[in-house]
């Protein structure tokens, strides 16, 4: 049992104060406000349609802008088609091209980075240029829509990685003897698109090898 002392008082402890000569505690830095891009409830647009051998359909892609602080700025970017077999990469190329535009202080670097994507299974030759992927002709769509907005100016020379490549070199005489090699084969009809003998029949429709011409896709 405890047994307490008669003279046993208990007393009030106070909270000591702090001398005046005391900082003040370090406040937190306040969040910088983001360089996101609201949009707007309704914006300006372009559609561009693209008929690529890199895909068995053709591509629509739709370009938007906006005004800010007098210049017009890249918003977002939609890629559609009827090809389902590729929808889930156009929706990847959708998100993160449109969060570049979105974000990023200066969005035009995506058409170089795009232009360093080569196919595995090669490209094509397009207006004396060598394409080297699908996402190559995404950037020429996105560069075409910067010029035709006036993003940037139409004599300058956009930062480019595609290759220009001499008629004569080996390279372009080795995609020659390729085609003629192709187009000898006896499965290959007359495409009315380009007039090459290059169309052939796959997956229940024609389709042209050389130019991206079908008959299902009207």
């Amino acid at each position: 049992m405890l047994t307490l002392n008669s003279e046993f008082k208990i007393r009030e402890v106070k909270p000591k104060e702090k001398p005046a000569g005391d900082k003040p505690a370090v406040q937190p830095p306040k969040p910088q406000p983001s360089n996101n891009l609201m949009r707007p409830d309704v914006v300006d647009a372009k559609v561009y349609k693209v008929k690529s051998p890199f895909v068995k359909f053709s591509v629509y892609i739709t370009l938007s802008y906006v005004w800010e602080n007098g210049k017009k700025r890249p918003m977002e970017i939609f890629i559609n088609s009827k090809d389902l077999t590729h929808s889930a990469e156009y929706a990847v190329l959708t998100r993160l091209i449109s969060a570049i535009f979105r974000r990023a202080s200066d969005p035009y670097f995506i058409l170089e980075e795009l232009r360093s994507i080569y196919d595995p299974n090669g490209g094509y030759f397009k207006n004396g240029k060598y394409i080297h992927s699908f996402y190559s002709e995404v950037a020429d769509v996105i560069e075409r829509f910067f010029k035709d907005e006036g993003m940037i100016k139409s004599d300058k020379n956009v930062e480019d990685t595609q290759i220009s490549i001499p008629i004569e070199t080996q390279m372009q005489k080795e995609e020659t003897s390729s085609r003629e090699t192709m187009i000898s084969d006896a499965s290959f009809k007359i495409c009315p698109e380009c007039n090459a003998k290059a169309l052939k029949f796959e997956n229940g429709c024609e389709f042209c090898v050389q130019c991206g011409y079908t008959k299902c896709d009207k």
